[in-house]
């Protein structure tokens, strides 16, 4: 009886065993499945997350793509097809084009252009409509260039010699001879052409559109051929600068002398005088080949009567119906025109620079257009050692130096942007390639402000507004 008792004691002695046992198991399989549970709906939210995340990421592009489609056909319309005083940020459904469902949302904040540029910034915003608390952002900025994109443009054939640098793009319609040096894009609409004998030995030649003897370096910047650039589109614009002149600029009516000459200051002003007398300067020879015996200079000593000293216009446009010189320092945003519309060959003015005319600052505060309906002609008076800060452009004519025969000066330094409608120099040279007339040394800095923040009124790129940065977050 005993050794039966002892038996069953034990045996419900190992049952308790295996129970506890069991229910260690079963507990300690249950923290391990209610883990794994809570990681598998961790994985699954933060797999959501990332969906609607994604999907935020690409309704916010698609907004900014919707505006840059917007600017390209309403270029001036900043506020999505709204009035002007509505202001932002604009809500646009996103859908689904083959069930009509709403995946979504963008917000667009515009940012028009600041004065003196032609920056627009886009702000667009995305939310996903399975969870509208998950958004992203993208910023995108576009401008506009200016035809000021080029440290040198020009309609015709070009020589830049030995003895000549130029910082930045370079354009050309016609064939280019460079023997020089260039650190960006040296381009010509023409495959090939033949080069006037101007350009040196062994002109007239059939050359290719690029050609020369400038160091491997800068060749490895030649492109030709490529599209041409229309210079219309600048005589387009200076029937705009006269209107915007008169209702909010300032604008100059014919002298009955000789022009006017302004001399910009360096606290913002202009003193504006009328030419009443000019210098008697030797004849001088074109790039055409055509001879001036006219003077170009005014008198220094009695040579002009004083009219007023005015402040920049607020617009910043400066219209002249005469000949026009332009001097001084540049405090401010502004541009000059000296034009008579319609356009005469024999009437035409142009603007002359017989003395320096430098920013305060090249910083990109300061900004100066010149446009010379006929040249922009630097005079015989010029000083031996002249610095152009601005961008020029000779509309039908060059911007140029006349062959004073014999009159050679030291260098010329442009800081901005040359664009000539005919053959371009400073500098005359003989059949050797000597300098025999003009400025010896030539160098040209392109002011890279000039892309996007042109002077006021500035002609544009015909190609519409372009991607300048893109950024998300």
């Amino acid at each position: 009886m005993l050794n039966r008792k002892s038996k069953i004691l034990n045996l419900k002695s190992n049952d308790g065993s295996i129970l506890i046992f069991t229910i260690v198991i079963i507990f300690i399989f249950s923290l391990v499945m209610l883990g794994l549970l809570g990681y598998a709906t961790m994985q699954i939210k933060v797999t959501r997350s990332a969906v609607y995340d994604q999907q935020a990421f690409q309704i916010a592009e698609a907004g900014a793509n919707y505006y840059q489609w917007h600017l390209a056909h309403f270029p001036n319309d900043f506020w999505d097809g709204n009035a002007s005083t509505t202001p932002g940020p604009y809500v646009h459904n996103y859908l689904d084009t083959d069930s009509g469902q709403i995946l979504g949302q963008f917000s667009l904040s515009i940012t028009p252009p600041a004065t003196g540029t032609t920056i627009t910034t886009i702000a667009s915003t995305g939310t996903a409509a399975g969870n509208p608390k998950e958004k992203r952002k993208v910023t995108v900025r576009y401008g506009i260039p200016s035809l000021a994109q080029y440290a040198f443009l020009t309609n015709g054939d070009a020589w830049i010699g030995p003895d000549e640098s130029v910082s930045g793009q370079f354009f050309s319609n016609g064939g280019v001879r460079f023997d020089g040096t260039g650190n960006a894009p040296i381009m010509s609409a023409k495959s090939t052409y033949t080069c006037q004998s101007w350009s040196g030995s062994p002109c007239p030649a059939s050359e290719n559109g690029i050609w020369g003897v400038a160091p491997q370096s800068t060749q490895n910047y030649w492109q030709y051929p490529v599209p041409n650039v229309d210079f219309s589109s600048i005589t387009a614009n200076l029937a705009t600068l006269k209107s915007s002149a008169q209702t909010a600029g300032i604008y100059l009516a014919p002298s009955n002398a000789q022009g006017y000459s302004l001399v910009f200051k360096s606290d913002g002003t202009i003193d504006f005088y009328t030419v009443t007398s000019l210098n008697s300067d030797p004849s001088g020879g074109d790039v055409n080949g055509n001879t001036h015996n006219n003077s170009i200079d005014y008198k220094v000593s009695g040579g002009r009567t004083f009219l007023y000293n005015k402040p920049i216009p607020a617009n910043g446009v400066i219209y002249i119906e005469d000949q026009a010189w332009v001097e001084g320092v540049v405090k401010g945003r502004v541009i000059v025109a000296a034009s008579v519309l319609p356009y005469n060959a024999n009437t035409a003015p142009s603007i002359h620079i017989q003395n320096n005319i430098t920013y305060l600052a090249k910083d990109g505060t300061n900004s100066l257009g010149l446009i010379g309906q006929q040249d922009v002609l630097v005079t015989y008076l010029s000083p031996n050692n002249l610095e152009i800060d601005a961008a020029l452009i000779a509309q039908n004519g060059s911007a140029q130096r006349y062959d004073y025969s014999g009159n050679t000066l030291n260098s010329i330094y442009i800081y901005g942007a040359t664009a000539s409608n005919g053959t371009w120099t400073w500098t005359w040279v003989n059949g050797g390639g000597d300098c025999v007339s003009g400025y010896c040394t030539t160098n040209t800095m392109y002011d890279s402000n000039l892309l996007y923040s042109p002077p006021p009124s500035f002609p544009l790129s015909a190609g519409g507004y372009q991607q300048i940065s893109w950024s998300s977050n």
